[in-house]
């Protein structure tokens, strides 16, 4: 099963679902940055949210931001979706390792530590929306469903998941986002509250052989769900040399004199897919006619 997220809506649109499978998105993210088990769960729960909430954006070049600071090992993690759920993401240091958790599995939220999460939204405007949330149990699924209910005003209920294999490769990885529409009557609450009961692990589910269209029927069950479309999801990143050699040329003639004297290449990695970029002497003198002084 490739990459894909479900849009959905159940009880005459009272109800609206963000289901994903991500494992192949997960799995490029570890590869990229060589991440350990709980760092892979970690940045893999956050880049499933970003593509869902990603998705979520009207504009073709509205940008996501999902930014956790906070005071585990992991050293934070940042992740950027756009409007089409193509993602990008890193964390802080990719070799964090942790004892399991007191039930046995991989401790995100001792990885992640007591902070904040940001979430940028790019829209094109003049200043982009930022809300901020205090992270609550820094297990990630459940700090973003406080996000929506506080910085947003829409009750949610986020799940998400990373199953690891033996050999650290990813298993399988996923999530949704169940939302309430403000004219949600108290009988549809009640169900979608008894549906949720039954959802113990998103990555059981997923390991079972659901889709992402099985996440909607099991969240939704006696509410009606009608499947409105499906999208393509995974790990996109846009830099290129003409970016990095910007940037090179942005840090001043002074600083890429000093790289000419120091006589060694410059190698530059992006953080966000740790692509490496060599730059030669001959680059640097050819970039400083165009640096400013």
């Amino acid at each position: 099963m490739s990459d894909y997220i479900v849009r959905a809506t159940a009880a005459d649109a009272q109800i609206r679902v963000f289901a994903a499978y991500t494992k192949d998105m997960v799995e490029e993210a570890r590869r990229r940055h060589e991440t350990s088990p709980v760092a892979t769960a970690a940045l893999g729960r956050l880049m499933t949210a970003g593509a869902m909430m990603g998705s979520m954006l009207k504009g073709e070049k509205d940008l996501l931001t999902l930014r956790i600071n906070a005071s585990g090992p992991i050293q934070g993690i940042t992740v950027t979706a756009d409007s089409k759920a193509r993602v990008k993401g890193y964390v802080g240091n990719p070799n964090v390792i942790l004892p399991a958790n007191k039930v046995g599995k991989l401790d995100v939220a001792g990885a992640v530590g007591i902070g904040f999460m940001d979430v940028i939204k790019d829209m094109g405007l003049k200043e982009p929306y930022v809300g901020q949330t205090v992270l609550q149990t820094s297990e990630i699924a459940e700090d973003l469903t406080f996000y929506f209910a506080n910085s947003e005003q829409v009750p949610s209920s986020v799940g998400l998941g990373v199953l690891m294999n033996k050999d650290n490769t990813v298993a399988q990885a996923g999530g949704f986002i169940i939302q309430l529409m403000p004219f949600a009557s108290e009988e549809v609450i009640a169900q979608l509250e008894e549906n949720l009961k039954d959802i113990t692990s998103v990555t059981t589910l997923l390991a079972q052989g659901n889709t992402p269209e099985d996440l909607v029927n099991i969240l939704c069950k006696n509410l009606d769900p009608v499947i409105n479309d499906k999208l393509d999801t995974g790990f996109y990143c846009n830099c290129d040399r003409a970016r990095v050699e910007k940037a090179l040329i942005s840090v001043g003639r002074k600083e890429l004199q000093e790289m000419i004297d120091d006589g060694e290449e410059i190698e530059m990695k992006c953080h966000f897919c740790n692509s490496a970029y060599v730059f030669t002497i001959e680059d640097l003198k050819g970039y400083i006619a165009k640096a400013r002084a």
